[in-house]
């Protein structure tokens, strides 16, 4: 009988366990609105020819990072706190996927328990089907702060394991072929974004089963968002 309870117990730890981590993405609106920054380790700035010559080589990596200014979800506050998604994928970010994407989403050490579940849901609304598969989810310091130039693409994330600097693009320094334009559109839905270099793009932490660093690209965008 005993035997029987401890199988029962097990088997309902593995079912509690096995619940995706979006199951409850659609029991709550959550409006918000605040900065966003993105980078992948691919340019999004460029012309098509390179594009499609780095179509799954490069870009499986990304990093999504949003700043809520203003922010709620019910009776849930989410002014002031920060989340950070970051990506590994099978195919280059921005084309059809042939298997499903992985990723670690880092929440803001601010956040109590509640605001923390909600933060989980908004990237998740957010970065749709590339956050549909959750690994791990870290309480991290983090830091997006703007920096001062003159198309304001230059900005800086900190969280930690996961660390992202952009800078302004320049149409004449940072042209290659000359064809140039955002071929891949940010990844995140509901921002108004411009391409950015990316100085540095970085990630240290547990749960994807790599790490990378990444630097000296037209990877980037860095803008604004509003959800509701």
């Amino acid at each position: 009988m005993i035997r029987r309870i401890l199988f029962a117990v097990i088997a309902l730890a593995i079912t509690v366990s096995a619940v995706p981590l979006n199951a409850s993405n659609k029991l709550t609106d959550i409006r918000a609105a605040g900065m966003y920054v993105e980078a992948r380790t691919c340019d999004v700035w460029t012309g098509p020819c390179f594009a499609e010559a780095d179509f799954n080589v490069g870009g499986k990596q990304g990093m999504m990072a949003w700043r809520i200014d203003k922010g709620q979800a019910g009776d849930v506050s989410l002014d002031g706190l920060s989340v950070v998604a970051v990506i590994s994928a099978a195919n280059t970010l921005g084309i059809e996927q042939r298997s499903p994407s992985k990723c670690v989403i880092l929440v803001d050490s601010k956040a109590n328990q509640e605001q923390r579940d909600a933060l989980v849901r908004f990237a998740q609304q957010q970065g749709g089907k590339l956050l549909a598969n959750v690994l791990k989810v870290h309480s991290q310091p983090i830091e997006i702060i703007t920096c001062p130039c003159k198309t304001t693409a230059c900005a800086e994330v900190d969280a930690g394991v996961a660390k992202l600097k952009t800078r302004c693009l320049d149409a004449e320094h940072d042209k290659v072929c000359g064809n140039e334009y955002a071929y891949y559109p940010p990844l995140a839905k509901n921002v108004r974004a411009i391409p950015a270099g990316v100085i540095h793009h970085a990630f240290r932490g547990q749960g994807l089963g790599a790490t990378w660093s990444d630097s000296d690209r037209r990877a980037g965008y860095v803008g604004s968002f509003e959800a509701k």
